[in-house]
């Protein structure tokens, strides 16, 4: 029997989201500072996407099972999620203290899978907890919410980037990739150690977990009686199972999110060295650069993530994806021909438009469909769609950038605006799940209208 679950007001999915702001500061760190780092500490360009593969491997591997674990967890007291975000934002918070400590090239290789592990452990609950308090009618709201949580932690990182520099950089440059790590990137990694935490605990102090249903209940207490080997490899058959009976939309999405997390990784990794190329500036400028490019396009995020949700309520979640990933496209493919970098900001806020669509409308739309207690499973799933194709990217775009694309950065993100031109086509196949105008035709939390 399916839970009836009650609407709620605009700062319950507000108090609900809050810990996002933590997980992406940690993840714009990543998209910014960590490549950058590999550099100082003596990486090359064509090294870059291998020493990237924690994100794929952990995610792959963390998010799915956590999922199927967390589905068949329930405590009256840590609830069912809840356990799983808390432990992975303290290990998150302890592998960025010790980050900008790095001596070594290998070292910081080995604290970036730690964080993908604690990030990983955090993540995929927390799509499947915002999943399971909201009725259908309010998905849309509360996964743009989220989507503009994304935004909010990833411009407090990249900001925290180029103004720490500012304030205590001073004649302090990087044109050596030897010379080590700044010491004022310091100050933005243990800001992020902070913030993994205590927003990960406003969230969980302030948002009670709705209790399964006896039908829940009972699932849960019958995989308790289970044999400890049958329970340790149940997350595994669940997810085959999950995977077998999964519907062909999220079928035909794994065709877009192919391209669409091959290029967005590929950005990642190449649009600090695209700058350093393209404006001539030294290693720290490139990435000062990059913070605040990537500052701009979170800000966009923010200010369209909540704007998207009348436009899916009233022309369909798909079309305003697909739009969303052709005007990524269109950023790509213009950035590396624009050499004033206040200019640059043009293509960011087009950027900045698509990643609001994309951290919100596909979770949306999958978490219609999934039935609520296979939700957390299923949301795993939809993570290794993004995993596996970061994990193809890790391995083969070296020796493509280096064999194929002259070893240009550039040529780099050219090639991502491509891969996003694919995406959208993709895209176009998508058959859109019962929208939100076949329920209440509702915009805001609570009930109220557009």
């Amino acid at each position: 029997m399916k839970v009836t679950k009650p609407s709620l007001s605009f700062w319950q999915i507000f108090n609900m989201n809050v810990g996002f702001l933590g997980i992406q500061y940690s993840f714009g760190l990543q998209q910014t500072a960590v490549n950058p780092i590999f550099s100082f500490l003596g990486a090359h360009h064509d090294e870059l996407p291998l020493l990237n593969l924690a994100g794929p491997v952990t995610g792959l591997i963390i998010q799915p099972i956590i999922g199927a674990v967390s589905d068949k967890t329930w405590s009256p007291r840590w609830g069912r999620r809840k356990p799983f975000f808390l432990i992975g934002a303290l290990l998150g918070s302890l592998c960025l203290f010790a980050f900008p400590f790095s001596p070594a090239l290998w070292f910081a290789v080995g604290l970036l899978w730690i964080l993908d592990v604690g990030n990983n452990m955090a993540m995929e609950p927390y799509r499947a907890f915002v999943g399971d308090k909201l009725p259908d009618k309010q998905l849309s709201f509360g996964y743009q919410m989220q989507s503009l949580f994304v935004g909010a932690g990833i411009v407090l990182a990249n900001a925290s980037i180029f103004i720490f520099q500012d304030w205590f950089g001073g004649a302090e440059t990087v044109t050596e990739a030897t010379e080590g790590i700044p010491t004022w990137l310091y100050y933005s990694f243990f800001i992020g150690a902070i913030l993994s935490v205590s927003t990960i605990l406003w969230s969980v102090l302030k948002t009670p977990e709705i209790p399964p249903s006896d039908e829940e209940l009972q699932e849960i207490k019958k995989h308790k009686t289970l044999p400890f080997t049958e329970r340790v490899f149940a997350p595994i058959v669940e997810i085959m199972h999950a995977v077998k009976d999964m519907p062909k939309f999220m079928w035909k999405l794994a065709g877009v999110y192919l391209f669409q997390w091959y290029a967005l990784f590929v950005y990642w990794q190449f649009i600090a060295p695209m700058f350093k190329e393209s404006m001539s500036f030294n290693a720290s400028e490139a990435l000062s650069q990059a913070a605040k490019m990537n500052t701009t396009y979170n800000v966009s995020t923010i200010v369209f993530a909540l704007a998207l949700v009348p436009l899916a309520l009233k022309y369909g979640g798909k079309k305003v994806y697909v739009i969303s990933l052709f005007l990524t496209a269109v950023a790509m493919l213009s950035i590396p021909y624009i050499q004033d970098p206040l200019l640059v900001i043009l293509p960011m806020v087009l950027f900045g438009i698509g990643w609001a669509a994309m951290m919100g409308i596909p979770y949306s739309m999958v978490s219609r469909i999934v039935p609520q207690e296979r939700r957390g499973v299923y949301m795993g799933i939809l993570n290794m769609m993004i995993v596996i194709p970061m994990g193809i990217q890790t391995l083969t775009f070296g020796p493509i950038v280096k064999n194929l694309l002259n070893n240009s950065a550039v040529n780099a993100i050219i090639f991502s605006g491509v891969f996003f031109l694919i995406a959208g086509v993709l895209a176009l196949r998508l058959k859109e799940p019962a929208s939100d105008n076949d329920s209440e035709n509702v915009m805001m939390p609570g009930g109220g209208g557009h």
